[in-house]
């Protein structure tokens, strides 16, 4: 467990904590998060975890633009479920990017768990792009994203790590009640 790996857990803890609370502000954490995550999955050999912290620099950026343009008086954003066409989309590009990544990580690279690691990191991209989008079904899709989480970082030796997503499990549960409430209330 390094220096890092603390900070970045630190800065992802403040950042879900907002997102659950619709608030535009988890953004600045969670680029400064994805920013020293990017180094420590560098290290820890887990590629696909590392190129989806770049991907969630993008998406934290669009995200941030998103919500701003969403955001009443309180910087509080609305939610809304998807369309059936969505989530069908969005289950064949969750498939679609774990098989990609899988392929590319098992076959060109030494990564430490190729399919777990692209099976998170293709989830996640999907789920990310959810959350930018405010869709309710994101925080399910996290639900499943955190627990294989917790099991990955844990075998590769990221204590800290697997413990934020044990906590971000629990506030993903929280989140999804949130927002469902939130979405309803509309």
């Amino acid at each position: 467990m390094s220096l890092l790996e603390l900070f970045a857990a630190g800065f992802g803890l403040v950042n879900l904590v907002l997102v659950a609370r619709r608030t535009v502000w988890n953004f600045p954490f969670g680029i400064i998060m994805v920013c020293l995550y990017f180094g420590v999955f560098l290290d820890a050999r887990l590629y696909s975890a590392a190129a989806l912290q770049v991907f969630f620099l993008g998406a934290n950026i669009y995200g941030w633009w998103y919500w701003r343009q969403s955001a009443t008086g309180t910087d509080i954003v609305p939610v809304a479920p998807m369309s059936p066409t969505g989530r069908a989309i969005a289950l064949a590009a969750g498939i679609f990017a774990t098989l990609g990544l899988g392929l590319v990580m098992s076959r060109f690279t030494d990564a430490a768990a190729p399919w777990w690691d692209a099976t998170n990191a293709g989830w996640s991209m999907v789920a990310q792009f959810l959350t930018a989008r405010r869709h309710t079904e994101s925080w399910p899709l996290w639900i499943g994203i955190n627990i294989l989480s917790v099991w990955l970082y844990a075998s590769q030796g990221l204590l800290a790590t697997a413990g934020l997503y044990a906590i971000f499990l629990c506030i993903a549960c929280w989140g999804w009640d949130q927002w469902r409430r939130a979405a309803t209330s509309r």
